[in-house]
């Protein structure tokens, strides 16, 4: 795989070189001219040596500052953390029926992810609101985050007004750029636009980012046959030239802003030309993505537990245990569409969402792997029982069953009482109702969400019944 690695590294740093990549941002190229990157009209081209100088100044690991320190998130090495759907503009029920995703559903969602052990991360784009006025809604949903939560934040879409009134909100709640640097709140995905292009939206979001220290996660999403190579080594080979480009830039605005390295690239369905979320060969590209960024010494993001599914079925349960059990297993270190997605990332389902809690589970117990000491050898308890015993009584197996044997949730008060679809899909219901019911607002500051409206109803924004 070492070999691999560098067969890859290789052929990006000849793309970079060579092809070079395009940046659709007057700022952006100033800045790389001053940097002295060669640049010729929209294109800037790096050399082998300036991409790894400038992506090696990025930190190999940083912590994301939540409102309530108990979810603070370290971001690198071999720490996982999990967020939910992202971008999803239509709801699934449990029955298959679609509809388009409301307020109401992007509330329900940010109290599930609060009240789900799993999650140190919440909001950005759960789903995207139909029922909302505003063609840029990001503001809006952030407030509603800090509402209705207390974890690590995700950020929302592209666009300097958007991103820009993103940072105001942070500013009003955690203090100024300053301490927004010092202490980094949200973390967002830029995507590059494939092939080997950022566009004015993602870069304006860039600058922005970086001018305040909030970490991003630069993601390349190449499709290989449409938008990449239709070979797995060329589609990663161009997405890892695409995501250095990236981190580079980010560097070059700001030294030491925290940067993710993304991994969500796929082979595309040749016969439709449409994104393929959960096949193989994504998970091929996941698990290199991921081992370059090691490679590199730099955090790495995945998506996990999505499907390409329609609705819940046995196709959205293999599909979502192979996507999660590769990020998990290249513990990666942040896990965006980790719980509810279907549809090639197009639909959330509740049901869905809570069947992925016993997929993260299973996974992560998966990965801890089988610990091998004198006591979980078990020599004087196979000694004690000895031939024909029993080790139910056993107080060795009163130490260790809590924490060897994972238990999967979905049977708990269920066995012998689901024994068709619409038991399973019932109890579900009964599982989301619960949780819900369960659910606590946390408190904020009364005069941080005064300034916070107030700021909101400044700009433009519509905060009648919003919450």
């Amino acid at each position: 795989m070492q070999i691999d690695l560098e067969l890859i590294h290789e052929a990006s740093l000849k793309i970079l070189q060579e092809t070079g990549v395009k940046f659709d941002h007057p700022e952006i190229l100033k800045i790389l001219k001053n940097h002295g990157i060669k640049v010729l009209e929209q294109v800037a081209y790096f050399t082998g040596r300036q991409i790894m100088e400038w992506i090696q100044k990025a930190p190999g690991n940083f912590t994301l500052f939540a409102r309530n320190p108990h979810y603070d998130v370290s971001v690198g090495g071999d720490i996982t953390a999990f967020a939910a759907g992202y971008g999803a503009t239509f709801v699934v029920d449990g029955n298959g029926a679609k509809r388009n995703a409301r307020l109401e559903d992007y509330l329900n969602f940010l109290k599930l992810v609060h009240k789900s052990d799993p999650f140190s991360i919440n909001g950005g784009l759960l789903v995207q609101p139909s029922d909302i006025a505003s063609t840029q809604p990001f503001p809006l949903l952030l407030y509603l985050t800090l509402l209705h939560s207390d974890k690590c934040l995700m950020g929302g879409s592209d666009g300097a007004t958007e991103t820009q009134q993103t940072m105001d909100l942070l500013s009003i709640c955690f203090g100024d750029r300053r301490h927004l640097i010092e202490k980094p709140r949200l973390v967002s995905i830029i995507n590059s636009s494939s092939p080997l292009r950022f566009n004015r939206d993602s870069l304006d979001k860039l600058l922005i980012h970086a001018r305040y220290g909030q970490p991003a996660m630069i993601t390349a999403a190449v499709m290989g046959g449409t938008t990449g190579p239709i070979t797995l080594a060329g589609t990663i080979a161009q997405a890892n030239a695409e995501t250095l480009a990236g981190i580079a830039v980010s560097q070059m605005i700001r030294e030491g802003t925290p940067m993710v390295y993304g991994a969500q690239s796929t082979l595309a369905d040749m016969q439709t030309g449409a994104y393929v979320s959960a096949s193989p060969e994504h998970v091929l590209c996941v698990r290199y993505g991921a081992r370059l960024a090691k490679f590199y010494g730099l955090p790495c993001r995945g998506g996990g537990g999505k499907s390409d599914a329609r609705f819940v079925s046995v196709q959205s349960g293999f599909e979502s245990m192979l996507t999660m059990l590769i990020t998990c297993e290249e513990k990666m270190n942040i896990v965006v569409l980790s719980a509810g997605i279907l549809d090639s990332v197009m639909a959330m389902s509740y049901e869905k969402f809570l069947l992925d809690l016993q997929i993260i589970a299973m996974a992560k117990r998966f990965v801890r792997g089988v610990h091998i000491d004198d006591d979980t050898l078990a020599l004087d308890a196979i000694q004690e029982v000895g031939p024909g015993g029993e080790f139910l009584t056993s107080n060795h197996t009163l130490k260790f069953c809590r924490y060897e044997k994972w238990s999967a949730a979905i049977d708990s008060g269920a066995a012998g009482l689901m024994n068709n679809h619409k038991d399973m899909m019932d109890w579900l219901q009964e599982k989301k109702n619960a949780l819900l019911a369960a659910y606590r607002q946390p408190e904020l500051a009364d005069d941080v969400r005064t300034d916070m409206e107030k700021y909101l109803v400044d700009a433009g924004f519509d905060i009648e019944n919003l919450s």
